[in-house]
């Protein structure tokens, strides 16, 4: 069994209706994929994305407001009372993104700084975005006690020293898709050297599908060719990969619940 930690199941292209959904839903349980976390970025998203996904008890939400989006302002009561539905199970996606938008530097950092406090207070952990802001995502967390609640690095890109000092703080490392990338050298030595309690995988989809999907629209299917990639890379088996990471998810994400026969 394999679960997508991390999608966006509301913005795959391909899912235009309940119908198609249902499809996409099904082809990746053909492929061992039992849960979904299906990510909330915009906060006037989320309550449409909520709806979308109600008919599906294996489709686990986060609640929260993605760096590039931080212009829409953050409505911290709101999002608060987004995670109290049972469905959400983390506060997220949050972050800091320098490589995309440096000038809303400032306006990142509070509203990364509000989500880390209203996810301690919540109790419930974090998902994080970062990109070319490495001290001051580390900083963010430290100084707001993120280590209570802990999270993950989301679709890991960082050097080594950067996913040690995150495990410190509790966290876990996903690899996404972009492993399989031909350019991911350094990314593939620090996955070998995570341990395997600390791992997670997932899609990001619809965005970085991996080899051998590359141009295509990501699909939550495509996460076992992440797993199997992860395996190949670390040498153990599939099945362990598997079993691993779902375990870690539960264990991270403790307010999402095991479904009777999976």
């Amino acid at each position: 069994m394999l679960i997508d930690s991390h999608c966006h199941l509301d913005r795959l292209k391909a899912a235009p209706d309940e119908a198609s959904l249902d499809q996409i839903i099904q082809q990746a349980h053909a492929r061992d994929v039992a849960y979904f976390l299906c990510v909330n970025v915009r906060q006037q998203g989320f309550e449409a994305m909520r709806e979308r996904m109600a008919g599906y008890e294996e489709v686990f939400l986060s609640s929260g407001v993605h760096p590039l989006d931080v212009q829409e302002g953050l409505d911290v009561a709101q999002i608060k009372s987004f995670a109290n539905d049972p469905k959400v199970v983390a506060i997220g996606e949050t972050g800091l993104d320098y490589f995309y938008a440096s000038e809303t530097k400032a306006m990142q950092q509070q509203c990364f700084e509000q989500q880390v406090a209203l996810a301690v207070e919540v109790n419930k952990p974090l998902i994080i975005h970062t990109r070319d802001a490495r001290e001051d995502t580390l900083a963010i967390l430290r100084n707001g006690q993120a280590d209570r609640v802990a999270g993950v690095l989301h679709c890991f890109t960082e050097n080594w020293d950067m996913a040690r000092a995150a495990m410190d703080l509790g966290f876990y490392i996903s690899v996404s898709g972009i492993a399989t990338f031909k350019n991911a050298g350094e990314l593939r030595s620090v996955i070998r050297k995570v341990p395997k309690e600390r791992l997670l995988v997932e899609t990001d989809a619809p965005y970085l599908a991996p080899v051998p999907h590359r141009g295509q629209e990501n699909q939550p299917a495509f996460v076992r060719d992440v797993a199997e990639f992860v395996a190949e890379l670390r040498g153990e088996k599939y099945e362990e990969v598997a079993a691993y990471t779902t375990d870690n998810f539960f264990t991270l994400f403790k307010d999402a619940a095991r479904l009777a026969g999976r």
